[in-house]
């Protein structure tokens, strides 16, 4: 049985009756829940998390590996990088998903507009600046 004082599973938990929205600090944003296998012990984790869509395929989306502007980078990353790919919920729809990491010019267009939309991604990456560069990962339907 979840923790009822989960943070994420309250968010999981709220994501699933309201047909892919949640409110509190994720109130209007768009938010996915992302599935993942943990590498070394291989349980399934769901980690929800805000993106952006690619507004010219609507079958890929970007999400931010931010770990709200933490100096290491968030385990799902690492879980998702290791694996080549994920399952995610978006609104009330699940599929399979292929991952990339997005880098360079276009990962700095990417970053650059979600915190022009959601300004605390421009906060973590102040925060990150110097000594880690906050991924960004490309989730396209498989």
């Amino acid at each position: 049985m979840p923790d009822p004082n989960d943070w994420n599973q309250q968010t999981i938990t709220e994501f699933r009756a309201n047909g892919g929205r949640v409110g509190g600090p994720f109130e209007g944003a768009p938010v996915v829940l992302v599935h993942h296998h943990g590498r070394k012990s291989g349980t399934e984790y769901v980690t929800p998390t805000m993106y952006l869509a690619n507004e010219s395929d609507d079958d890929t989306i970007y999400v931010f590996a931010s770990k709200g502007g933490a100096p290491t980078n968030p385990d799902w990353y690492h879980n998702l990088i290791a694996a080549g790919e994920g399952t995610i919920e978006r609104g009330t729809e699940t599929y399979r998903v292929a991952v990339h990491e997005v880098t360079g010019d276009e990962r700095d267009r990417i970053y650059d507009e979600q915190g022009r939309r959601f300004p605390g991604f421009a906060e973590y990456a102040l925060q990150t600046e110097g000594f880690r560069t906050i991924p960004v990962l490309e989730l396209r339907r498989a």
